[in-house]
């Protein structure tokens, strides 16, 4: 199954000059998941999560923090949040993609609390 839009990505930093990332509206949920990822080893914790549900060690796999929830499966990923007013209140992407945008994001984790860098 094929999701068709347009991956935007893009860091700023805050009014307290912590690192940030804003995603297309499809998929804009998925930053509050992402922004609570606070080490790289977390985020490699969480690759390997996904990269099992790809090959099929798992069949789906939940991963539930501060205000999100996503379910993974082998073609989809569904993100839950819970304290959002407005719709909508769940977003999806492609397992493969939520991988990158993890990787992408591990990479930044080092760059997180450093002021007026991106």
């Amino acid at each position: 199954m094929e999701v068709e839009y347009e991956i935007y990505i893009h860091f700023f930093r805050d009014h307290v000059g912590t690192l940030r990332i804003k995603l297309s509206d499809e998929i804009k949920l998925f930053a509050d998941f992402i922004e609570d990822i606070p080490t790289e080893e977390e985020a490699d914790e969480y690759i390997t999560i996904v990269e099992n549900v790809l090959n099929g060690l798992y069949e789906k796999f939940e991963i539930q923090l501060n205000a999100t929830s996503v379910i993974i499966k082998k073609e989809m990923t569904v993100l839950e949040h819970f304290y959002t007013y407005e719709e909508p209140y769940e977003n999806e992407m492609e397992t493969e993609e939520f991988k990158e945008l993890m990787i992408i994001w591990k990479n930044k984790i080092p760059e997180r609390f450093k002021k007026n860098e991106i």
